[in-house]
């Protein structure tokens, strides 16, 4: 999944650059736009969310490693924009994440031990500092980079209940750092901008089973997670 999101990225990417390069007629849309101070916006987008994993005892054939199993999930949110100068802005793009996770333990028997189910539905507020080349025609690539939080509605950390009960529990907040790429396109009546961020997770996520020894939680250092956003911004 991870693959044919960089594919039909870099196809779109492709297609609108050769469009914007290649036009005979070149003109200029939105010349006045980046010239605001604020600028506002929405996004919509898919995710791709991982786990990593490091384990207190490493096996070196991965025979106990567990299994991470993604799916494709779905972002919406908005794009405040301040503009710093010609090159460099700071953008803040709160939204709401959708995602599912399945996570496979090796050593059991029984399906309903070896399966558990993540659900998460994320507040995600990044503060990103983004960083533009000079205008080319209609098209502005840029890279973007910061930090961001997020709070997991589905959390179930104060649960009582864990694995031994068939509950797999996360913490209810993350820090992450971010970094990505895209292009900024103007359009006649506004400005279209793919992009693609990795996040990376920088705290544990994991809330750890009530039984020292338990065959689910006792052999994990940290569990954090690492994603993809692909995001379509409307401004």
């Amino acid at each position: 999944m991870k693959k044919l999101f960089f594919v039909l990225a870099i196809l779109l990417f492709a297609e609108s650059a050769h469009a914007q390069l290649f036009d005979k007629e070149r003109l200029a849309n939105r010349e006045t736009f980046d010239k605001r101070f604020l600028t506002w916006g929405y996004f919509l987008g898919f995710n791709s969310y991982d786990f990593k994993f490091e384990y207190k005892n490493e096996n070196p054939n991965n025979r106990t490693d567990i299994l991470v199993e993604g799916d494709a999930g779905f972002n919406v949110g908005l794009v405040g924009d301040m503009r710093i100068n010609n090159y460099f802005n700071l953008r803040l793009e709160p939204g709401l994440y959708y995602t599912q996770r399945n996570l496979r333990f090796p050593g059991f028997e029984d399906e309903k031990d070896i399966l558990r189910e993540v659900k998460s539905t994320y507040i995600h507020v990044p503060l990103l500092l983004k960083f533009s080349t000079k205008r080319i025609n209609n098209f502005k690539p840029f890279i973007v980079g910061g930090i961001s939080s997020s709070w997991n509605l589905s959390s179930n950390e104060d649960n009582p209940q864990d694995n031994s009960a068939g509950e797999f529990r996360m913490t209810k907040g993350t820090n992450y750092f971010e970094i990505g790429f895209g292009v900024d396109f103007y359009l006649y009546y506004f400005k279209f901008t793919p992009s693609i961020r990795g996040v990376f997770a920088t705290s544990d996520e994991l809330v750890r089973d009530q039984d020292p020894n338990s065959p689910w939680t006792s052999n994990i250092e940290q569990m954090s997670t690492r994603g993809i956003f692909i995001n379509f911004t409307f401004q």
